[in-house]
């Protein structure tokens, strides 16, 4: 139940922030997305943060918190089991 509420309260501080920017509902694709893109970005900064302050680079940081495959999905041409490492698989468990 507290998932709804914290929804439905973000969702009005939303809807409060178009109001300022003068911006209507539903928000055009490019204001949309770059809303989006925050979204993504903001549910890593605390992961990321918590590792910064344990002493790890940015760039490891954002590896160990699995940020790349959080923000952008799946990239194309990344495999989580490539086809040699199927068959390895394959031919282990025959």
């Amino acid at each position: 139940m507290k998932v709804y509420v914290f929804s439905l309260a973000a969702g009005l501080l939303v809807g409060v922030v178009y109001n300022l920017l003068s911006v209507r509902s539903p928000a055009p694709p490019l204001v949309a997305l770059v809303g989006l893109l925050g979204i993504l970005v903001g549910e890593q900064i605390i992961p990321v943060t918590k590792l910064l302050i344990g002493g790890s680079s940015f760039s490891e940081a954002f590896h160990l918190s699995s940020c790349d495959s959080h923000i952008f999905g799946m990239l194309p041409g990344r495999r989580t089991v490539g086809p040699i490492d199927g068959l390895k698989n394959q031919e282990k468990q025959a």
